[in-house]
Formats: structure tokens, C-alpha cells, sequence
């Protein structure tokens, strides 16, 4: 059975690093399915490459976390099956003590371990787009009929305007005074 070198997490204290030191990790990691608005895309269906630079600080580490991976599900426009790949660059500083939240990264456990695996699929939720689209230009669907406008010809896809519904009182009266 070949050997699972997925990171999961990584003790920070294996690094051995002293402040102003770093190190570059190739790593692989599995973000998994995301679920964005309540609709799953489907992830990477093995582990992808990424490259992780720790740098040790004076209190603390910064990270940086970068990969590419696949998406697919269906289109936010038209809901045809739509594909995407997502270049990541994500970035956490960890800073214990400092007194700031914001200095302090949720995916470090106990002030030694990084959750490599949580923050992967984080980041990777935070770099899709929020349009997800099967191509750039998509159309989406008609509001009258549901057809795709992307295969539709636009001087041959027309609908009757509907009348204004504010004038409906107006109808009415005309059609009364018409009987009569």
C-alpha cells in the first residue's frame, strides 16, 4: 500500500526553527468538497501539491500556503455542469500573546501544531469566485421560458412583453365600459 503523505497537520516544533528562520515544505493536501450557498463542488479527487513557507518570528510564526485545484459542479448562471480551476495564495500569522485576535490563527492547536488540512480547504473556499460559471461569458437562463441563453439565438429567442401589471385596474375598467 503506498504511503499517505497527505498533510494533515505539522508540528511546528519539529521545524526546529529559531526566529528569523524558515523553511519552504512541498506538502500535499486534500481541501475536499466544498459547499458554497448550500450546492457542493466537488474537489480535487486526490491530493494536490502545495508549497508551504513557515517563517519562525520573534513571538510567533507566518505562513503561507499556495496550490492550484479543480472545482466542479453546476454553474450559478444556467446550472449546466461548470468546471474551475482555483489558484490559492493564502497567508496567517500567528502571534500567541499578543493581546489581537487578529494575530492569532485559528488552524495553530496548542501553539505547535498547524492544521494544514482545515486551512487548505478554507482558503480554497475563500478563493473561489463567488460567480461560479461554466465559462465567463455565460448567459444563464431565459426568465420567461428557463431555456439556456447560451444556446439560444438571441434574434430568435423573443417572448411576447408581458403587460404591466400596475395597469391592471386600468384593464379592467376598459373591458367593463367595453361589455356595456
Amino acid at each position: 500500500m503506498p504511503e499517505d503523505r497527505t498533510a494533515r497537520t505539522l508540528e511546528l516544533e519539529r521545524l526546529a526553527l529559531v526566529p528569523g528562520g524558515g523553511k519552504r515544505l512541498d506538502v500535499a493536501v486534500d481541501p475536499g468538497t466544498v459547499v458554497l450557498g448550500g450546492v457542493e463542488y466537488a474537489g480535487p479527487s486526490e491530493p494536490v501539491e502545495a508549497r508551504l513557507d513557515v517563517s519562525r518570528t520573534a513571538s510567533g510564526y507566518a505562513f503561507r500556503l499556495r496550490f492550484a485545484a479543480d472545482l466542479a459542479g453546476p454553474c450559478i448562471s444556467c446550472l449546466e455542469p461548470a468546471s474551475r480551476r482555483i489558484e490559492v495564495d493564502s497567508r496567517e500569522v500567528h502571534q500567541p500573546g499578543s493581546g489581537d485576535e487578529e494575530l492569532e490563527s485559528p488552524y495553530v492547536d496548542d501553539e505547535h501544531v498547524l492544521r494544514v488540512a482545515d486551512w487548505a480547504r478554507d482558503a480554497l473556499v475563500l478563493a473561489t469566485p463567488t460567480r461560479f460559471l461554466c465559462r465567463d461569458d455565460c448567459r444563464g437562463l431565459c426568465s420567461v421560458c428557463g431555456e439556456s441563453l447560451n444556446d439560444a439565438d438571441p434574434a430568435e429567442h423573443q417572448h411576447e412583453a408581458a403587460p404591466d401589471p400596475r395597469w391592471a385596474k386600468l384593464r379592467e375598467l376598459e373591458s367593463e365600459s367595453g361589455d356595456g
